[in-house]
């Protein structure tokens, strides 16, 4: 591993300050994980010195947000000269018996609590005491620093691949860099504005070299541009999962193995993420049941992020992140046909140009004045595009060590946006599906139904493998 710099007065892409715009009292837009560990919890000290060995490779940690006078342009990060990583390192313990219960009533408290946007943009917790000879780590990052492909690559400069690593090489004391003037952000701001006809000239003579290449591409824009415009056209479903929601958080998770997903896939001839979907769609049609809701003729609709970062980018802070709206089809009583449904449809999208909308979208967002951004932002988290979200991130797949212990699970924590009273976000790590779901305190007091439904769906999908 090689320590690295951030880029000082670095401003935000439309993309990362969009999740800023759409934050508020109610909708907290920090993403992360409940991390659970073998053995028992490292001293607090050593692992405070543990962490602040590893900042060297992921410099954002001890960066801040600065807001440009009169709101000119998007925010930039900074080095925290007032940087104290004791305030953003925390230590608890679970009280007796210590289950897994006591462990989700701490998350809810803690992803409850927005971050201070005056610091460093995350927090970590060091939690004793877990049954079973275990600890956990509860991880909160905002999610206008980072997302969940590069989330797992910073998993990588804090963790080890093997439980007796070398020892990271000790850097020279980190001096922060002074903060910008106001005259010096709104010098850089001209000059981006004023640099900005020069890097189009640059691309109109790379256009001019290669014409072909650009009409295919500026086509593919327009019919993705079009496709999200067709969206707004075809809304998604009323249903109990779009009410108003709280500040407060309820999670829940369940688990599976990784090989009960490819046992499913391999039969039914489709992907990994296809059952994901499946197994959604079929949990919350029975907890839509239990509510009394009608489920003839309803298809929910769920976002689905993805990844547009390229191997260049991978280890960089920000989101690089397309989003597509996957069909839910909970009218659908047979599990072997709702799988097909899904499966059908994910086929129908990745031929589509929705997730290229999307990201025509983000890049145009990127030469948008602060307000028209904001609102650009709320219109992209917009209700009436989807019921919920559901992620889906590839995790390493061979264990991983923190100080020696081998890390177990990774309950992945997404977000709520305006309205959304659930996000399932879903982690594979060394064999395991670990499926983290995150609803609003009020709005969702049956949680752990959707979190049980998901594995009493899976293994009917398992059973049909059988027939």
């Amino acid at each position: 591993m090689t320590p690295t710099t951030a880029p000082h007065m670095d401003r935000l892409t439309a993309l990362d300050a969009s999740f800023l715009s759409n934050e508020n009292e109610s909708s907290h837009m920090h993403i992360g994980a409940v991390l659970i560990f073998e053995g028992e919890a490292p001293p607090y000290r050593e692992f405070v010195a543990h962490i602040e060995s590893r900042l060297q490779f992921v410099p954002r940690y001890r960066q801040k947000l600065i807001y440009p006078p009169w709101d000119v342009g998007r925010p930039l990060w900074v080095d925290d000269s007032a940087f104290n990583i004791s305030f953003h390192m925390r230590h608890t313990a679970l009280p007796s018996p210590g289950n897994e219960r006591e462990l989700i009533t701490l998350a809810n408290r803690v992803f409850s609590q927005s971050l201070d946007r005056e610091k460093p943009l995350w927090e970590m917790y060091l939690v004793e005491r877990l049954e079973g000879n275990r600890f956990a780590v509860l991880i909160k990052s905002h999610h206008a620093m980072i997302d969940g492909v590069s989330g797992v690559d910073i998993g990588t400069v804090i963790f080890d691949l093997k439980a007796d690593p070398d020892p990271v090489p000790p850097t020279s004391e980190w001096k922060p860099r002074p903060v910008p003037s106001e005259y010096e952000l709104l010098g850089q701001t001209a000059g981006e504005v004023a640099g900005a006809p020069v890097r189009l000239g640059a691309k109109a003579i790379d256009a001019i070299r290669r014409p072909q290449t650009v009409v295919n591409k500026l086509a593919e824009g327009v019919e993705g541009l079009a496709e999200v415009a067709r969206q707004f056209a075809d809304p998604a479903p009323d249903v109990p999962l779009n009410a108003e929601i709280t500040p407060h958080r309820r999670i829940a998770w369940a688990r599976a193995d990784l090989e009960q997903f490819k046992v499913v896939k391999d039969h039914f001839d489709t992907t990994v993420n296809d059952v994901l979907l499946a197994i959604v769609a079929g949990s919350l049609r029975k907890w839509l049941i239990d509510r009394g809701v009608p489920v003839e003729d309803l298809e929910l609709r769920a976002l689905v992020p993805v990844s547009v970062r390229d191997e260049e980018e991978r280890g960089r802070l920000g989101n690089r992140l397309a989003a597509m709206r996957a069909p839910l089809p909970v009218y659908e009583e047979d599990p072997v046909a709702r799988l097909a449904i899904v499966s059908s449809a994910m086929d129908g999208l990745k031929q589509s140009k929705q997730a290229l909308g999307a990201e025509v979208i983000a890049r145009l967002n990127d030469f948008a004045p602060p307000t028209l951004l904001a609102q650009a932002a709320r219109l992209t988290f917009s209700t009436r595009l989807f019921n919920l979200l559901v992620t889906n991130v590839p995790g390493p797949q061979i264990p991983l060590y923190m100080l020696g212990r081998q890390l177990s699970e990774v309950f992945p924590v997404a977000f709520l946006a305006h309205n959304h009273a659930l996000a399932i976000g879903v982690m594979s790590y060394n064999g395991k599906v670990d499926i983290g779901l995150l609803g609003d305190y009020e709005a969702m007091p049956d949680l752990q139904v959707v979190a049980d439904g998901l594995g009493d769906s899976l293994d009917e999908l398992l059973a049909a493998c059988e027939d």
